[in-house]
């Protein structure tokens, strides 16, 4: 009986519940190219995309040496927070002085060449009996028919001798030149000086893309110099930077063509998609994904032509399929209804950028795939904008660079309040506790029970 007794009480402890190893994360401490720059950017690469677990790359983020998170986001390759615009000078009209932007009827008439380039503007404002109307313009027609790449803002000049002014105006898009759609609705631009100083906000951010653009005072008052118009422009990033994932299989036995279903190791932002197959080829392909073995197949591609000849030691291939939006699903279904051999299906994408402030003490560290909550995105677009406004629109975030990975500890954030008490495991104790208890009574009852010798 006390040989069962000391087991019940040795194996006790067994029955609590183990705690599950703690998770780790991948890390990548950040190298700076400048000390204190404040805000720096980072480019994504191959091993930060595999090491990455979600789909939207919130389990991405930069940590300070204590291992909080510091302001980050993520951005596409094209965008202005990634890059820094070109400047590209831009043809601009002056229309004649009316009542403040929506108080008039405004008609363009306007004459354009074949490329759709304005030549000459003619504009006949209804005024309904202001006195304001022919005084000199306070009001532009910009053209950007011609701008290769997305118009992001607009920068106005005027004399740096000119009066201080104060005005405030709208900026309106079209296509056409006939159906107009408001791009921002409102926009303050200035120039002050005092004491030697000098104050000047003359960059008009865009809410949108269109071919022309106008200013439309709010005010009848307002109005300012204009001497020229500075377009800030987006280009479409080369072709060089474009990046391959290469996916080779066999296709399953299909006796209507061939399917091959691959798995992908990363968390891409697959964009573009390719298929290549030995030797001469030509075939029609149809590409699915999804991102769990047991969620429904979505269709992404197809079905679409590509081949590829070799004559003469010249190679002649298809184009690469763009994907309508950006694709991170893990598994990948691609189909052929002709028979086929072994494929190679080629997934492209283009790196993004990281852009963070480096608040809290160096060093920094990129970490892929820790366990905590989501980033939350900060905003950061804001910031780089303020910057550029006032160090001027060429100024970008500094470069850092990864350095070599290591495995960090996934330390969890600090509680906002205290746990709550986890009354089954203390229950489940008591129970341990009065059971063993009841057996050592029990014992002892047969142990005084027994005659004595």
């Amino acid at each position: 009986m006390k040989r069962l007794l000391s087991v019940l009480l040795a194996s006790s402890p067994a029955l609590a519940l183990a705690s599950p190893p703690r998770p780790h994360a991948t890390g990548w401490p950040l190298e700076l190219s400048v000390p204190d720059a404040g805000v720096y950017r980072v480019v994504l690469d191959r091993d930060v995309y595999r090491a990455a677990t979600l789909p939207s790359l919130g389990d991405v983020d930069v940590w300070d040496a204590a291992g909080a998170s510091v302001p980050a986001v993520i951005s596409s390759p094209e965008q202005p927070l990634a890059q820094a615009p070109a400047q590209v000078a831009v043809p601009w009209f002056p229309l004649p002085r009316g009542p403040a932007a929506g108080a008039s009827d405004v008609t363009l008439i306007s004459e354009r060449d074949a490329d759709g380039r304005v030549r000459r503007v003619e504009t006949h404002v209804a005024a309904h009996g202001d006195d304001t109307v022919g005084a000199p313009a306070n009001a532009w027609l910009v053209d950007a028919s011609q701008v290769r790449g997305r118009v992001v803002a607009l920068r106005l000049e005027w004399p740096e001798q000119a009066p201080a002014f104060d005005a405030l105006y709208r900026v309106e898009g079209s296509d056409d030149l006939r159906q107009w759609r408001t791009v921002q609705p409102r926009v303050q631009v200035l120039a002050l000086t005092r004491d030697g100083q000098h104050l000047r906000q003359g960059r008009v951010p865009l809410d949108g893309a269109a071919r022309y653009l106008r200013l439309l005072p709010l005010r009848p008052t307002d109005a300012l110099p204009l001497t020229g118009v500075v377009a800030e422009v987006v280009t479409p990033v080369a072709e060089a930077d474009w990046q391959w994932e290469r996916l080779r299989g066999r296709p399953s036995s299909d006796a209507e063509g061939a399917t091959y279903e691959l798995a992908l190791d990363g968390r891409f932002p697959v964009a573009r998609v390719d298929v290549e197959v030995a030797g001469n080829a030509a075939g029609e392909w149809t590409l699915e994904s999804r991102d769990a073995l047991d969620a429904p197949w979505r269709p992404r591609a197809g079905p679409w032509v590509a081949f590829q000849v070799d004559g003469g030691g010249a190679e002649e291939r298809s184009a690469p399929r763009s994907l309508p939006t950006v694709v991170r699903d893990r598994y990948w279904r691609l189909s052929s209804s002709t028979p086929a051999g072994a494929v190679t299906l080629r997934l492209g994408y283009q790196p993004e950028v990281l852009v963070f402030v480096a608040s809290g003490a160096p060093p920094y560290t990129l970490v892929a795939g820790s366990p905590r909550s989501p980033r939350a995105d900060a905003p950061v677009a804001q910031l780089v904008d303020a910057m550029r406004a006032r160090r001027g629109p060429s100024w970008q975030p500094a470069m850092a660079t990864l350095g070599e990975a290591h495995q960090v500890a996934a330390r969890a954030p600090a509680p906002t309040e205290p746990p709550p008490r986890d009354w089954k495991t203390w229950l489940l104790w008591g129970a341990l506790v009065l059971g063993s208890i009841a057996v050592a009574a029990f014992g002892a009852s047969l142990v005084r029970r027994q005659p004595r010798p």
